[in-house]
């Protein structure tokens, strides 16, 4: 809505006079208070004096505006040739007015108020008396209100001075007043960073004397470890002897007795093991060797030796078979120590059930995890961080049977982080433990076998043979078959293959036997082997990874694990002495 509230023509100095009357009128009408009523007609003088200096007529039309924002618009109309671009009237109205708008032929001059739209017909009723007036006060009144205005405005700016002088004051006061908190907080700052100062130096001495201390610490352990171990292993070689086949006759007690000392000086060897390689690892000294792993070399070789530590025919050691995994490049001692420590402890605190050792993918795609779960006495809550701190054990009956250092867990921690991995335990009292060893599978996940020309394939079962030769199709150039194992090693010694599937069960002459004799042969020592066996390979497991081949289950045959056996047998072979 603009709706007009008055016409003004304005030709002569007087005519300035009276717009500027009717502008602050207009503006008072339309709500706006007295600063900006007098800028309003402050603007509008000086735009008409500027007109009229230019010697046009002009008509000043004023309006509401309603929306977007409520505002008063004074539209000034032209006849003839006028400049709006220039001219103090002009920079002044820019100045005062919210807005100015110019085109060729007027202007208009925009002002911000604050009314309502139902508050439109009052105004209008207001500015149609002045509308009657059109004639208003003569110039000499309107120059006693200007000269009116201009007093309140000087006597405002005194107020303000006056005020502003007082602010200025209250801020000098102030200042003062942080100057000298800021000398005072400097001071106890400036004591406070001395103490700290002495405090650092202090820490730091204290810091070089536990560096000194840790060293020594490890240093002794190191030392007293290979001073120990000399006598030790002698104790252990001298009862051997003692009890060995063709040595004097003892008596039952006599063998009793060398037994006892033979198993004291493992003990106590174990524990300067122990020792020295936690020494080891504390200063830093031990640098992982990374190679391709195999997990069932691994976890075999982990039930042959833990076999014999089982108590009673109560507790069950069981390995569960090694799922497709993508492989894994680790240091192998430092592997099996780690789930060897793990493993020695779950026989000490189980007494029945089973321990079970397995193998899976981890929580990230790019992660191993090797799991070792009891059925033990398990490990209260509020304990299970101590376990991992040096020389800790848990009060039980059972740990005054078991012995040990408390150094088992810490170490093999300490091991698992200088892998890159990590190991967690999780147990519940009376329902057992579960340590699970997290490690990062190799980089490059895509890691195959390397392309053969010529594989041999022997097994009596002619299914088993069809499955393989599916399997490494891909693979392979050339395929020989053969149904017994006497006949593999002819055909092996009369053309040379670059790979052998090979079944453990295989006619006239064992997997194993097989594998022993190409072991032997010069020109096929390093022929990398596969060997197909049952699900339960028992010792057999033993004997393949130590000749330097990869075990396949023969359930599990695949084209996707028959090529990561003979990746892992390609690796294998590199990997052992076999010659």
């Amino acid at each position: 809505m603009n709706d007009e509230l008055l016409r003004l023509v304005i030709k002569a100095e007087p005519d300035v006079f009276l717009l500027r009357q009717r502008g602050r009128q207009v503006a008072a009408a339309a709500g706006l208070d007295g600063q900006n009523q007098i800028r309003t007609a402050t603007a509008l003088s000086d735009v008409g004096r500027e007109l009229v200096r230019q010697d046009v007529t002009t008509t000043a039309v004023f309006r509401l505006r309603t929306a977007p924002q409520p505002a008063l618009l004074v539209e000034l109309h032209w006849h003839g040739p006028a400049s709006a671009d220039s001219g103090t009237g002009w920079t002044t109205a820019r100045r005062l007015m919210d807005d100015v708008l110019v085109t060729a032929t007027g202007a208009t001059l925009v002002k911000n108020a604050h009314f309502e739209p139902a508050d439109v017909p009052r105004i209008a009723r207001q500015c149609h008396a002045l509308r009657a007036d059109l004639d208003g006060s003569s110039a000499l009144d309107e120059l006693r209100v200007q000269n009116q205005e201009l007093l309140e405005t000087l006597e405002n700016l005194e107020q303000k001075s006056k005020e502003l002088e007082r602010l200025n004051s209250e801020l000098e006061d102030t200042n003062r007043g942080v100057v000298a908190l800021y000398q005072e907080l400097s001071e106890e700052l400036e004591q406070t960073n001395q103490g700290v100062v002495a405090l650092y130096a202090e820490l730091d001495a204290k810091s070089a004397e536990l560096r000194e201390a840790a060293a020594a610490r490890i240093r002794f352990w190191s030392n007293i470890s290979h001073e120990l171990r000399s006598p030790i292993n002698s104790v252990v070689g001298l009862a051997r002897l003692l009890a060995a086949p063709g040595g004097d006759p003892m008596t039952d007690d006599q063998r009793h007795h060398v037994d006892l000392i033979n198993e004291s000086a493992m003990t106590l060897l174990s524990l300067v093991n122990e020792l020295l390689d936690t020494a080891k690892a504390e200063s830093g000294g031990l640098r992982p060797k990374p190679a391709p792993v195999s997990l069932e070399h691994v976890l075999a070789g982990l039930r042959a030796s833990t076999q014999p530590l089982l108590r009673s025919g109560d507790v069950r050691l069981v390995v569960d078979p090694v799922p497709d995994l993508p492989l894994l490049v680790t240091d192998e001692t430092m592997l099996v120590r780690v789930l060897r420590n793990v493993v020695s402890n779950a026989v000490k605190f189980t007494e029945r059930g089973e321990i079970r050792c397995s193998a899976r993918h981890g929580p990230g795609a790019d992660e191993i995890q090797l799991v070792v779960a009891d059925t033990g006495v398990g490990i209260p809550a509020d304990e299970q961080s101590l376990v991992f701190e040096e020389f800790y054990q848990v009060p039980g009956p059972l740990q005054v049977r078991a012995g040990g250092t408390g150094l088992g867990l810490p170490y093999a921690r300490k091991l698992a982080e200088i892998l890159g991995g990590t190991l967690t335990l999780d147990s519940t009292p009376g329902v057992g433990t579960q340590v699970v060893v997290t490690l990062p599978a190799a980089k490059d996940e895509s890691v195959q076998p390397a392309p053969v020309d010529c594989v041999l394939i022997a097994d009596g079962d002619a299914g088993a043979r069809n499955r393989l030769h599916d399997a490494v199709r891909d693979l392979a150039k050339e395929v020989l078959e053969a149904d017994d194992g006497r006949t593999a090693l002819t055909l092996a010694k009369s053309r040379r293959p670059d790979l052998i599937l090979l079944n453990a069960s295989t006619p006239l002459m064992s997997g194993s036997a097989v594998l022993s004799v190409l072991r032997l042969d010069p020109v096929l020592r390093d022929v990398p082997v596969v060997v197909v066996c049952d699900n339960d390979p028992g010792s057999l497991a033993r004997g393949v990874h130590g000749l330097g081949a990869a075990l396949l289950h023969h359930s599990l045959i695949s084209s996707e694990t028959v090529r990561r056996a003979v990746r892992d047998a390609q690796f294998a072979v590199r990997r052992t002495d076999i010659r």
